[in-house]
């Protein structure tokens, strides 16, 4: 249970600070503040988020915090398929609760937003569907490949936080003009819920795209360290 109410806190602390980044931002564009200066705060909230909650809870659940992950894990054997389910109902709830404090934060302002994914009019760049989907897949196969990389052995695992939170950074920077980046399937339902109209309408396409990263991730890693697992202890 433990490690179940530490993935509940972690993904809280990503949803609020990361999308209340955005919000305050003006949108994932920049909004009224300018294009590179909130792009840049936004994917520095997000990446800052996880290198906090690596260090807080790490050493409890791992600090996946996001259900895409959870897969990429499951797939190389590294948890249970009920540590999986239970990892992503607490992942979801504490989605939840972020966007639920941000939403109680914004009702007593003028900030407007949930931080929500999106595509074509809802893309700062007016990409497509099928473009926002490659963009998703590429961008989360890249980040659960460190991941999985840099957690892999002891000798780099003390500072997979730090790299894990410069990933999520890097591929926010591209990603944030183009989708909003959700990486993360559990942190696109929430603020689209919360959102409603088209945000939730295309929220599909920002929980199978990150799966389908996620899980090509998984496998690719197998595979490439099959003949390695005497390195991994």
């Amino acid at each position: 249970m433990k490690k179940y109410i530490a993935e509940f806190l972690g993904t809280m602390v990503l949803v609020l600070f990361g999308c209340g980044t955005a919000v305050v931002c003006g949108g994932f564009t920049g909004g009224t503040d300018g294009g590179f200066l909130g792009v840049a705060a936004i994917a520095l909230a997000f990446g800052l988020a996880i290198v906090a909650a690596a260090y807080a809870i790490g050493d409890i659940s791992g600090c996946h915090v996001n259900p895409a992950v959870s897969l990429a894990v499951l797939i190389n054997g590294k948890m249970t398929v009920t540590d999986f389910i239970g990892y992503v109902i607490a992942q979801v709830a504490g989605a939840f609760a972020g966007s639920g404090i941000l939403k109680l934060i914004t009702a007593n302002s003028n900030l407007e937003g949930t931080g929500a994914n999106g595509y074509g009019e809802l893309s700062g760049v007016g990409l497509n569907l099928g473009g926002a989907f490659v963009v998703e897949v590429v961008l989360t196969f890249v980040f659960v490949m460190t991941i999985l990389g840099v957690t892999r052995t002891k000798k780099t695992a003390s500072l997979a936080g730090l790299i894990i939170g410069l990933t999520l950074t890097f591929v926010h920077l591209i990603g944030i003009p183009l989708t909003g980046t959700s990486v993360n399937p559990a942190r696109s339902l929430s603020p689209a819920v919360f959102a409603g109209g088209d945000a939730l309408g295309q929220v599909w396409l920002f929980i199978v795209a990150p799966f389908v990263g996620a899980a090509i991730a998984g496998i690719v890693h197998k595979v490439l360290y099959a003949d390695h697992k005497d390195e991994e202890e």
